[in-house]
């Protein structure tokens, strides 16, 4: 079992480093924890869990996947081996962490630490281990608090979670921290960790809060160097929660001590400290000041800034008065002296700085006494102190206490700020900053107002000198404060003209090149003085300054890189927008400008390498967080103020520079939420207005800007509008899209302004190449030593190669030099002036360079509009979907642009993306099949289509576009169909590979795709469904049994106005396509419910399907007819569109329905023929000469006269005759002319004898014009010569005309055009009776012209014309006048050629006209006929050949058997010219009609095979050229292009057999096989049943088997079923177990295609072969094919032979025995289902057989009764089960194994397992078995009936047999989990069949009983005697004696001999 687990762990290890994050939590959920459950836990498992486990550390970043892998661990620690192992991995992990240093995995191996040790003993196993671990926690801790603060936050909850589970692990740590045992001072992290965790309970932090304070005291205090800020920060937690007696007793006097002694090292930290305690620090200030005060004027700023940052927090929790006073006069003695003589500037600074420190003290009313007196000493220091800093540094102390008491604003005060506005420049703006100090308090703004007149003044000298700017801004606030609150001092200011005075100096105020350069404070200044002016001043300043430019102020100081000013500018703004609401959109919209500068300059900053200038307006770049707090602000203060901002707000929230690298929306969810908790509603303000959003958007502000950072905010900002309001959006943007007027000027775009828009600047278009030619040109100049160099580098290939290329870049200087050979020429042209061929070159530059502008303007939009519909699609993929097909509409053309067709690309794979899963992770396949299939040609398309014969899949590299497409469409369909709109979207590519010409391996996966998408109420593509499955049932007819029902159901959907399309089926050229359409159209409700409205077009198409020439076609039309109901009308329309269709059935049928039409409306017969006379006049009008395009129309026209000739008046035949002979008969298409003939001909038969004299006229008069040189009048001509012979037969037998017509017709029969000599030929016969008189001459005369003319047309017309005259006189004249000796004496005429081919053309023509009245004068010319195939003229061979072919064709079935016999014969003959004649007619005879054929063939292709293989090569070539005959007028397509292949199989039979018949088995069969097929394919099949290769005889027997099932008709091939079957019956008894079922299923094929009766001997011979003393193999083979047969011939003569089968089971020969026990091995598989209601009568035999004394016998039984398990276990279990129950009990030990056997196979089918598990070795109670098997088993048995069987197998595992006792134990250990378990399930069950059998009076059952009662007893021990005990005693108070004796006898020594084992178990181990 443990070999299993690790061999499974060694499985999933190669499986954990997945992406898939479902294929992770599977691995972790339900993989590995049934491996740890079911086994015992060793040193290789556990070492290769833990390297599993820390294979995920660094790639698992999900927290399902994470969560799943601590779940395992957390379960797999509370085993010891394991527990070590990973604690082993985690240290070493961790220390490795440490050496890298970096994050990734840091907070994972911490979690898995936590994990260590809450869940196992690992802290009890060692603390030194602990210690460890601890210590890198410690140090890992340190490097995750520098991560984020989530990140930060997880790390404190999982330690938190520790201390909580685990409060010993705290103390612990508590513990050996204070023992130094774990190293925190460069990590103490950790310390901070504890402290946090022991605030949260009082008592703990109490029981611990010594140890701490002692660290702290040790660690910080008593440091000896100086500890880091953040070791002094880690003891936060205890500062809060210090007590004053903790404070004074041991952290105060170690302060002061190290204050004293080692200052540097303590100051920061006793600055942490006092920051941090809650305590009022009034007994403690004085004493720590005095120690303090003497690092405040230290020489080192770091120690003065560490003793303020102390000053500050004593004074800030001082609440005592009298201690501030005394901390005042401390610092006052010290200025004043007491400590010496404050010599140096910085130390006068200091203490000064410590005065103002001081102002941080609590309210209270002692300030104000206090500020008064700070005041006056400060201002008396400052007249005494010379030094500037020091004064500076006095004001500013000043300012601090002034500004806390009003009342410290004394008249002096004021005097001495006026004096000080007088100073110079540093002293006067150190006065100005100490009164916006003073002034920072509202009350005292009054009490300094005498100053506005100085401070009006500054405000003049500074807007007006540069110099002083920065004091004229000053001034300006203080001035605005003062005039906000003193009506007076606003009159002065108005008065003064301030504001006109500034605005015109200074519009902006404060320019932001200013202010970028301004200290902290002073920007401070600024952002009050906008407040000032805003909200107090703001009519004033909104009528005279420049908004925009306060504005940009504003953002400027929003957007500071200076916190402090930024929280100020952020108060400043709401303040701001709240007094003027009317500033917010105009606030938003510079926000807007600055996003855009920011990001011009963030490009400039990646993209280029020179330094950036700097931008007034933006003199620094902020960091995306900034930008993002400041459009919050912005958006805030603007919604609250005007719900109409909203596009600004949602467009800057999605500004590329605020979102960064962040994901599209995430600014505006943070936006989002932010407004939400002030209270917005945001999605109802966004839903409200969303028209004039999109428009914002949309518009020049959004998509349409010039800016692409602009462009790509509108996108997204459209983006996320789609997931608040996607309706309404969408509505929007289509809108736009309909009225885009670029996409209609798009479309009118010409080649040339796209060849110009690709076409470089600087270079015309018509001007390319030359650009090309001559660049290269300039790049082949002249090197040193009179090289030249071709492309200095690849960029110069790039140039050349990039022609085609969509963007180009402007054109170097040699570029622009086109033409110009020689620079230097050039410049001395250019100077005297241009040419006019130059300014003519100008101008067309110039007006290309507008249309290359005009056409980028355009590509430029579009390309947004699709980027923007392919983001706002994926935005919202579900709403995207319900939209696809018009989002299509719009996207599809533009795949076609020779502009835009990559965006529409990405568009496409975008939408792709909308479609439902899992098909849209196919989405790049998808778009790129359908760009395909809108842009390339239909080739490119079909070639990436794999087509039905290629290689098998799995053969191919790699899976083709289209393959994979269909793949995903497969795996997309598997839980029912598609959506509609997913299934609409790639329904094109669908189409179009059912469009292909030929049947593709893709054809199946797509049509049971189609098949599931039919539902009638969906609104599916229906028609072009319709349409595509016609396609497919035209060119793969065997679909037809599916495609069928498919059209019907499809149909049930469609609307009245589909029917007409629908109906195009009709027009198909395939009779089963047409049949289907009519069938399914007949499903349609409108038409099955009768109430389809009128219509001409469906009415025109189910009239053409009524005239249609398949009989079965029209009467199922005429059905429909019937339900439509309408009368058909004159509305003749379609019908002559249909007469030029491309399908000649369409044609005869429309001109049948046309005839019909006017049959019945003769009035419309006039305007009709006009009609089609236009036709054809306008047909035959258009067209290159070369290639005549329209005939096919024209010859339509020819039908539709020859169908209407019936119909056709009197007054119509004149004008069809003129027509006819003006036009018709000059048609440059023989086949047209000769219709057209046809028609005029049987229009003449019909209406001849009543118009002869209005028709003869007219023939007349045309044949007396005078003769013209143009070749048309003799086509003509020739035409009316034949109407005129038609005509004449209704002339009277003794009327003059008729010599006068025959002699006529007999000149034109010198037209050498058969056609015309056919139709001649066909007049002459009927004119003959008037010539009786003229008999001879006129046969004399022909025969003469047939042997002696010259020219052959001539002779060829004299055989048509003797042809019509002996069928004109009789076949008497042929023997009257001598005609059948004439042509003998010329074919054995040696001297002349001509009478040998004249002879043979007239014998050619006799037979065809004649047919088979000439067939006795055919076999009297055979014997000449086969001389003239070997004469020694070509043209005389060529005749005879045509002759031959008439004669065959005209042949009887008599005929055939009297000239093959002679043909035959003539084989054998030893002269080759004899052998080579015969071959020549057995090749002609290939033309026979197809019965002859079917009957001629079999004898024929034998002996052509043969003949391939003669001496002489001529014969050799004849026989070739009669084979290829054979295959010629083969009319399988698919055989016949397999002829030459077949034919090599037949030359060569050696190296060809085999390849032909593997070319046969690829074959896709659609159509069915012919006779001239089978008669190739039956001598190669034949020759590979008799081949050595078993791999040859089984696919020969293969394809005997699939002929009878693809044979038109199956007695085609009763000729070859003598030679076929021996050579089966062969194969059937092949030692190959392969060979014989291929042939098995060959012989049922066989008797299943063609019935019993053709194979009489075939049953007998196999029941003979089942019962001979052959071999095992043979019987075998017999058994298999006798099977299917049985199969073939039904279950009637089955169930007549069964009995018989069954009796000769128990033979008294062994080998019938075996050979009838082995038939029912393989009567399942042949019989299948059938066969389980003949179980009950075969069981009985097979089960005897098992016992059977012959071993051949046996294994015979075996094997059928595991053919009959595996094949009825489940459906048949009631019948199998009893049966193997009884065998399993049975005396005979034969049976018992088998019964075992056969058992263990029925409970592996039932639970589901192959029952092959190599069980070798390990317990007898180790089982291969799970829990979900067992309980399979339980499901179907039942547990009563499990019990029982498995009570019934354990008991057989202690068998006398070790056969048995194997079987039994293999089969126990494949199927049950757990032995102890489950015998405590069955004991009651087990102890009653032990009972039982110990009582059998078999002793080999008793004895088998007994042992097993002492196997349970000894494998349970103890355990089991309570449960034994009770049954035994039950049973010996049974009243069945035996079960008593049983109980007593047998039980009694098994169980004593139990007993004493177990005693002896127990003994040794005590």
């Amino acid at each position: 079992m443990a070999e299993n687990s690790l061999d499974s762990l060694v499985s999933l290890a190669g499986l954990v480093s997945t992406q898939s994050t479902k294929t992770r939590v599977r691995i972790f959920r339900r993989e590995l924890p049934p491996v740890l459950d079911n086994s015992a836990m060793c040193t290789e498992l556990a070492s290769l869990l833990v390297d599993i486990i820390f294979r995920t550390l660094l790639i698992y970043d999900d927290r399902g996947s994470r969560k799943a892998v601590d779940d395992l661990i957390a379960k797999a620690l509370g085993d010891v081996l394991f527990m070590k192992n990973f604690a082993a991995a985690l240290v070493q992990a961790m220390e490795r962490q440490l050496k890298v240093q970096s994050h990734v995995g840091c907070y994972r191996l911490l979690r898995w630490s936590c994990l260590l040790l809450s869940r196992s003993q690992f802290a009890t196993v060692s603390k030194n281990a602990l210690c460890r671990v601890a210590a890198a926690q410690a140090s890992l801790l340190h490097i995750v608090v520098q991560r984020s603060f989530r990140e930060r936050r997880a790390c404190k909850q999982t330690f938190f979670n520790l201390f909580s589970q685990s409060p010993n692990i705290y103390k612990i740590y508590v513990e050996e921290l204070k023992d130094g045992h774990i190293q925190y001072k460069d990590c103490p992290e950790l310390i901070r960790l504890l402290l946090e965790f022991s605030s949260t309970s009082l008592s703990l932090f109490e029981q611990c809060k010594p140890t701490y304070l002692d660290m702290y005291v040790k660690t910080v205090l008593n440091a000896r160097e100086k500890p880091a800020e953040v070791l002094c920060e880690a003891f936060y937690s205890l500062f809060t929660c210090m007590s004053h007696e903790d404070f004074h007793s041991i952290v105060v006097p170690s302060s002061v001590k190290m204050l004293k002694r080692n200052p540097e090292i303590v100051l920061e930290s006793v600055g942490i400290l006092l920051k941090s305690v809650n305590l009022d620090l009034s007994k403690y200030a004085t004493e720590i000041l005095l120690v303090v005060l003497p690092q405040a004027r230290h020489a080192d700023e770091g120690r003065r800034v560490g003793a303020l940052a102390i000053v500050r927090s004593l004074s800030q929790k001082s609440s005592n008065p009298d201690v501030l006073e005394a901390m005042f006069n401390a610092v006052k003695a010290v200025i004043g002296g007491s400590e010496g003589r404050l010599a140096f500037p910085y130390q006068r600074i200091g203490m000064v700085n410590v005065l103002q420190e001081l102002s941080n003290a609590p309210e209270g009313k002692y300030v104000d006494g206090l500020s008064r007196a700070i005041c006056v000493f400060l201002l008396s220091y400052y007249k005494d102190d010379g030094n500037e800093e020091v004064k500076l540094a006095i004001l500013s102390a000043v300012a601090s206490w002034a500004a806390r008491s009003a009342d410290a604003i004394q008249p002096d005060l004021v005097s001495f700020i006026a004096s000080g506005l007088k100073e110079k420049e540093a002293l006067r703006r150190g006065h100005l900053r100490c009164l916006r100090g003073i002034c920072k308090n509202a009350d005292a703004v009054l009490q300094v107002s005498s100053l506005l007149g100085p401070l009006v003044q500054l405000v003049k000298t500074g807007f007006t000198k540069a110099v002083q700017r920065l004091d004229g801004i000053y001034a300006l606030l203080l001035v605005g404060k003062i005039a906000a609150l003193d009506i007076k001092a606003e009159e002065t200011v108005a008065k003064e003209k301030i504001w006109s005075l500034i605005s015109q100096n200074e519009p902006s105020l404060v320019p932001i090149s200013l202010a970028s350069k301004l200290l902290t404070e002073d920007c401070m200044a600024c952002v009050d003085l906008l407040e000032v002016l805003l909200v107090d001043h703001m009519r004033r300043v909104l009528d005279t300054f420049s908004v925009r430019l306060l504005l940009q102020l504003m953002i400027f100081l929003i957007c500071h890189p200076s916190w402090d000013i930024r929280r100020m500018a952020y108060n400043a703004t709401r303040k701001i927008i709240t007094a003027a609401p009317q500033l917010s959109e105009d606030l938003l919209l510079e926000f807007t400008n600055f996003l855009s500068v920011v990001g011009e300059k963030i490009y400039l900053s990646k993209t280029s390498d020179t330094e950036i200038s700097v931008d007034p307006q933006v003199p620094f770049l902020p960091s995306v967080e900034v930008l993002v707090k400041a459009l919050v602000l912005i958006s805030s203060a603007a919604l609250a103020a005007d719900p109409s901002s909203s596009v600004r707000v949602i467009f800057c929230s999605h500004h590329p520079c605020v979102v960064g690298t962040a994901k599209r929306d995430a600014v505006w969810r943070r936006l989002y939420k932010c407004l939400q908790t002030l209270g917005f509603d945001v999605i109802g303000i966004f839903s409200a207005d969303v028209g004039n959003l999109s428009k914002g958007l949309l518009g020049p502000m959004g998509l349409m800007s010039a800016n692409p950072l602009e462009q790509q905010a509108a996108i997204s900002s459209l983006s996320t509008l789609m997931s608040i309001t996607p309706r309404d959006t969408y509505i929007e943007f289509e809108k736009h899209l309909q009225n885009l007027p670029d996409r209609y000027s798009h479309d009118m775009l010409s080649e040339n302004d796209v060849l110009v828009f690709h076409t470089p600047e600087g270079v015309l278009s018509n001007e390319q190449g030359v650009y090309v030619a001559e660049s290269i040109t300039a790049k082949n100049t002249k090197q040193a030593k009179g090289r030249f160099r071709m492309y200095e580098d690849q960029n110069d290939m790039d140039l050349i190669g990039s022609n085609h290329s969509v963007k180009r870049e402007p054109a170097s200087r040699e570029v622009a030099g086109v033409g110009k050979k020689d620079t230097g020429k050039s410049t001395k042209k250019a100077d005297k002036g241009k040419t006019a061929k130059e300014e003519a070159r100008e101008l067309l530059l110039r007006e290309e360079a507008s249309i290359r502008e005009k056409v980028q303007e355009i590509q430029k939009n579009l390309s947004l509009m699709l980027t923007a519909l392919g983001e706002m699609a994926v935005a919202n993929p579900v709403f995207a979907h319900s939209q696809l097909p018009s989002l299509v509409r719009f996207v599809d053309p533009l795949l076609r642009s020779p502009i835009v067709c990559e965006v529409a690309f990405e568009t496409m794979v975008k939408l792709a993306r909308c479609t439902a899963p899992p098909l849209c992770n196919w989405a790049l396949d998808i778009a790129t099949a359908l760009r395909l299939i809108v842009t390339e040609e239909d080739r490119l398309v079909f070639d990436l289509i794999p087509s039905g014969g290629d290689e098998e899949a799995n053969e191919r590299p790699s899976l083709g576009l289209f393959e994979r497409i269909i793949n995903g469409l497969s795996v997309s369909c598997k839980s029912g169909p598609l959506p509609v709109d997913s299934f609409t979207f790639v329904f094109p590519i669908i189409e179009r590979i059912l469009l292909s010409s030929k049947k593709t391996r893709l054809h199946d996966d797509v049509l049971r795709i189609v098949y599931l998408h039919m539902d009638p109420l969906l609104p599916l593509p229906r028609l072009q469904m319709l349409s595509v499955l016609y396609h497919v049932l035209g060119v793969v007819p065997a679909y037809q049994a599916s495609i069928a029902p498919a059209l019907n159901e499809l149909s049930l959907g469609l609307q009245p106005n589909e029917v007409a399309p629908a109906l195009y089926g009709v027009y198909a050229k395939d009779v089963h396509v047409r049949m289907a359409c009519l069938n399914a159209v007949k499903c349609i409700p409108a038409i099955s419910s009768r109430s389809l409205p009128e219509n001409v077009e469906v009415a025109t198409s189910i009239w053409i399907a009524l005239h249609d020439p398949d009989k079965s076609i029209a009467e199922a039309a005429e059905d429909i007819w019937d339900r439509y109901g309408h009368d058909f009308g004159t509305d003749y329309s379609g019908l002559f569109k249909a007469l030029s269709h491309s399908n000649y059935n369409v044609r005869l049928a429309a001109a049948e329905a046309l005839a019909t039409a006017l049959d019945e409306n003769p009035d419309s017969i006039q305007e009709s023929l006009s009609t089609l006379f236009s036709l054809y006049i306008r047909d035959a009008g258009f067209g290159d000469e070369s290639v005549d395009s329209d005939w096919l129309g024209r010859q339509g026209i020819a039908l539709a006269l020859h169908s209407a000739a019936d119909v056709l008046r009197t007054k119509d035949l004149p004008v069809v005759m003129t027509f006819l002979i003006s036009r018709a008969l000059a048609d440059p298409n023989a086949d047209v002319r000769g219709r057209m003939i046809n028609a005029g001909i049987l229009i003449i038969d019909k209406h001849g004898s009543e118009n002869v004299s209005l028709l003869f006229p007219i023939f007349e008069n045309y044949l007396n014009k005078t003769a013209s040189d143009e070749e048309k009048y003799d086509l003509v001509r020739e035409g009316v010569v034949i109407f005129t012979g038609a005509l004449a037969k209704h002339l009277a037998k003794d009327d003059p005309k008729v010599h006068a017509v025959v002699e006529k017709l007999l000149d034109v029969l010198n037209t050498p055009s058969e056609a015309v000599q056919r139709a001649v030929s066909m007049c002459l016969s009927p004119l003959m009776q008037s010539k009786q008189d003229d008999a001879p001459a006129l046969v004399t005369r022909l025969l003469d012209q047939l042997m002696k003319s010259d020219k052959y047309g001539e002779r060829r017309g004299a055989a048509f014309g003797l042809a019509g005259v002996v069928k004109g006189f009789g076949i008497s004249c042929l023997k009257k006048y001598g005609i059948v000796a004439v042509l003998r004496e010329g074919l054995v005429d040696r001297n002349s050629a001509k009478c040998r081919e004249g002879a043979l053309l007239g014998f050619e023509c006799l037979c065809e006209t004649l047919g088979r009245l000439f067939e006795p004068y055919v076999i009297q010319m055979l014997p000449l006929l086969l001389v003239s195939f070997s004469d020694q003229v070509v043209a005389v061979r060529d005749a005879a050949e045509c002759a031959a072919r008439a004669m065959m064709s005209q042949l009887s079935a008599q005929g055939v058997k009297l000239v093959l016999p002679s043909l035959l014969k003539g084989l054998e003959d030893k002269a080759w010219r004899t052998k080579q004649s015969s071959v020549q007619l057995l090749g002609a005879m290939a033309y026979c009609a197809p019965q002859q054929l079917s009957q001629c063939l079999p004898k024929i292709v034998p002996k052509l095979t043969e003949v391939l293989t003669d001496t002489h090569p001529k014969v050799q070539s004849a026989g070739q050229m009669a084979l290829q005959q054979v295959g010629s007028v083969i009319k399988n397509p698919e055989i016949a292009s397999l002829v030459p292949t077949l034919l090599m199989g037949l030359t060569d039979p050696n190296d060809y057999t085999k390849y032909s018949l593997d070319i046969l088995l690829q074959t896709t069969f659609i159509n069915s096989i012919d006779a001239p097929s089978l008669a190739l394919l039956v001598p190669i099949v034949h020759r590979g049943l008799r081949e050595r290769s078993a791999e040859t005889k089984k696919k020969a027997a293969q394809i005997v088997g699939n002929m009878c099932s693809l044979v038109t008709e199956p007695k085609d091939m009763i000729p070859y079923i003598g030679l076929l079957l021996p050579e089966v019956k062969k194969v059937l008894v092949d030692p190959i177990p392969e060979v014989r079922s291929v042939a098995a299923r060959a012989l049922g094929s066989l008797i299943r295609g063609m019935g019993e009766e053709n194979f009489p001997d075939l049953v007998p011979w196999l029941f003979d072969t089942l019962k001979s003393d052959n071999s095992n193999v043979e019987r075998s083979g017999a058994a298999q094919g006798l099977s299917e047969v049985l199969a073939a011939l039904g279950t009637v003569y089955f169930e007549h032979v069964l009995p018989e089968i069954i009796r000769n089971c128990s033979h008294q020969r062994a080998s019938v025995r075996d050979g009838y026990l082995t038939l029912f091995k393989y009567l399942p598989r042949s019989l299948g289902i059938q066969f389980q209601n003949y179980l009950q009568q075969a069981l009985p035999a097979i089960l005897d057989g098992l016992a059977d004394e012959n071993e051949s016998v046996r294994d015979a039984a075996l094997g059928a009764g595991h053919v009959l398990v595996e094949h009825y276990a489940t459906t048949s279990l009631p019948l199998l089960l009893p049966a193997v129950e009884d065998g399993i009990f049975n005396d005979n030990w034969r049976i018992r194994q088998s019964s075992v056997e056969l058992l263990g196979d029925l409970l592996f089918k039932v639970a589901g397992t192959s029952g092959k598990a190599l069980l070798e070795g390990g317990s007898d109670d180790e089982g291969a078995s799970t829990e979900a098997q067992g309980r399979a088993i339980i499901e179907v048995l039942g547990r009563d009936k499990r019990n029982e069987v498995l009570a019934a197998l354990y008991m057989v595992r202690t068998d006398v047999s070790i056969s048995v006792r194997q079987a039994a134990l293999h089969v126990w250990k494949t199927i049950v989990a757990n032995t102890p378990k489950t015998l405590k399930e069955i004991m009651p069950v087990l102890m009653n069949t032990l009972i039982t059998s110990l009582a059998s009076s078999s002793s080999e059952r008793r004895q088998v009983a007994g042992r097993s009662l002492g196997e349970l007893v000894r494998k349970l021990g103890e355990r089991v005697l309570p449960l034994i005990i009770p049954i035994l005693s039950k049973g010996l108070n049974d009243p069945n004696t035996g079960r008593r004796q049983g109980s007593l006898w047998d039980a009694e020594s098994g169980i004593i001999f139990s007993l004493l084992n177990l005693d002896d178990q127990e003994s040794l181990s005590d």
